[in-house]
């Protein structure tokens, strides 16, 4: 599955529902809401801890998605029509900057205010140094679910590595788009993280598609 094609995704996360406009007859991609963006989403809500006192020794991601314990800077690439950062923000992550292209900008201002004044947008081109300074990195947490084009791959993952703290993790909903981006993609990323793929057991049972993943990504150090 690729583009759902409703002009309007739901998206259900705990008690709060998402409603995102989405236009498939535009030229860009991130106009549409793509399944990777909803499995990752689900995936969080399945496994985030709903409050701060909230413990579970059977949950292997709670220290991974605890959004309550501290707070977490955070910063979606390529957000698109907005499902995955909105969804992690409903989640605990306050803290958050939802960022993509220009042209992409009015899809996801027609989406942020469902969740009012509390997320912050920019507009960010991987390649663009002073818009990657404007953001104020480093980040705790990167949510990515963006890997389509080969032109870009280079410039992506060098923002990835750029925008995340040593100590951070980024968080990656993928399915493959083209197999030349997924192949620079993934030799360009494990040459720079460790890189951990998310069991598809794991996924949220009603959003496991067999096409999509979901991946975490650490900083590689010297001791790695």
């Amino acid at each position: 599955m690729k583009f759902i094609d409703s002009p309007v995704i739901e998206l259900q996360v705990r008690d709060s529902g998402l409603f995102l406009q989405q236009d498939n007859n535009t030229f860009h991609v991130g106009t549409s809401v793509w399944s990777c963006s909803l499995v990752l989403a689900k995936f969080a809500e399945r496994w985030a801890p709903p409050s701060p006192t909230t413990t579970d020794d059977n949950n292997p991601y709670s220290e991974l998605l605890d959004f309550h314990i501290r707070r977490r800077r955070a910063i979606e690439l390529g957000i698109g029509c907005g499902a995955a950062g909105m969804a992690f923000h409903l989640l605990g992550l306050q803290d958050v900057i939802l960022t993509d292209m220009s042209p992409v900008m009015p899809a996801l201002k027609r989406n942020k205010p469902v969740l009012g004044k509390n997320l912050k947008t920019s507009i960010l081109y991987w390649n663009n140094k002073d818009q990657m300074r404007a953001v104020n990195p480093p980040f705790d947490v990167v949510i990515v679910d963006v890997v389509y084009i080969e032109e870009s791959v280079g410039h992506l993952v060098v923002a990835m590595q750029a925008l995340i703290a040593d100590d951070g993790v980024l968080l990656l909903g993928y399915q493959l788009r083209s197999p030349e981006a997924d192949k620079l993609f993934w030799e360009m990323s494990e040459k720079v993280f460790v890189i951990e793929k998310v069991p598809h057991q794991d996924l949220h049972p009603d959003y496991a598609y067999e096409e999509t993943d979901v991946y975490v990504f650490r900083k590689k150090t010297n001791n790695n």
